[in-house]
Order: C-alpha cells, then structure tokens, then sequence
C-alpha cells in the first residue's frame, strides 16, 4: 500500500512522526519527510494510527 500525502493540506505538527518514527519524520526545515513510500511489513497498524491521528487529514494510503 501506498503511503499518500497531500501537501496542501500537512502543516507538519509531526503527529505522525511521534506514531510512526520508522515511516515519517519532520525534518529540520519543518517538512514532513516519508522514509518509505509504501507500508514497510509488520508497521502497517502504526502507519494506520498516524494517519488517524493526522488532524488535517493530510495523510491516507492507496491500493
């Protein structure tokens, strides 16, 4: 599965980052930065909980 982010809508609070650190990191220029591009195996639940936990809804996945 694809990780998508919507760039218009991600203000990178880093809410991700805090419950998916193995997939998503706000760099030091404040922008958020996918470490993988598709759900690694075994972090499909984390990357699910980041982006239930996005409060902008910036984040979503693709078949």
């Amino acid at each position: 599965m694809e990780i998508i982010v919507d760039r218009a809508k991600c203000t990178s609070l880093g809410i991700c980052e805090s419950l998916a650190p193995d997939v998503f990191e706000v760099d030091d220029n404040g922008e958020l930065v996918l470490k993988a591009e598709t759900v690694p195996d075994g972090l499909r639940d984390d990357v699910e909980a980041a982006i239930a936990g996005c409060p902008t809804e910036a984040l979503r996945l693709r078949d």
